[in-house]
């Protein structure tokens, strides 16, 4: 199927990134501290994001992995909710150079995406140069995929509204628990704010694209 002229406008590769939130091992890969979100992700999320990375370097669409790390001792990190206090006592830290703080192999980075590491808060855009370096490329849209729709994704969505950028989710390549609560959050809340779409269709939007301006 054709992508929609709204679509393929809103995600012209000109003015476009993809956003990955949090894909790492240690969050929904082989060294997750939650298992219920990385199950949930395997279904679906890992393989649509993968695909959706690889269409996005060949369209020219730049790739940015926002990630969450720690120092080794804790140091900083957050106390200030319950989220925060569960993870801290798990066996599995996210320390930069380390297996679990990796983006998932399926994945993958490559030398022309851009990591955006975070230290602090739930949103990519808290406390990073993320705004900055998208304003610096004249970026409109974000492409958001990744983890969770509880928290990560729903901030990510809100903070990039309130910035002035536009959002498209694809539906398939995001997730959270459980699933009842998920397609909620999408009924009520981010059809509101953001365009709501699927690996397939963004997919199609990218086919013919070619790097450059």
């Amino acid at each position: 199927m054709a992508p929609s002229l709204e679509l393929a406008d809103l995600a012209r590769p000109s003015h476009t990134v993809l956003i990955t939130q949090e894909c790492q091992r240690g969050v929904i890969g082989s060294h997750s501290l939650l298992p219920a979100l990385a199950e949930a992700a395997g279904k679906e999320l890992i393989p649509n994001v993968a695909r959706l990375a690889a269409a996005a370097r060949k369209a020219g669409v730049r790739v940015v992995h926002c990630t969450a790390i720690q120092r080794p001792d804790g140091f900083g990190r957050n106390q200030n909710a319950r989220l925060f206090q569960a993870t801290r006592k798990g066996p599995v830290r996210l320390v930069p150079g380390s297996e679990a703080a990796e983006v998932v192999p399926e994945i993958g980075v490559e030398a022309a995406d851009v990591v955006v590491p975070r230290m602090h808060g739930l949103s990519p855009f808290q406390g990073t140069e993320l705004d900055s370096i998208l304003r610096n490329e004249g970026i409109r849209t974000l492409v958001v995929t990744g983890v969770s729709v509880n928290v990560a994704i729903t901030n990510l969505a809100f903070d990039a509204v309130n910035a002035g950028y536009q959002v498209v989710i694809p539906r398939d390549a995001v997730a959270g628990v459980p699933a009842e609560y998920v397609e909620a959050v999408f009924v009520h809340t981010l059809r509101a704010i953001a365009t709501v779409t699927t690996t397939s269709e963004l997919l199609g939007a990218w086919a013919g694209a070619r790097p450059g301006p």
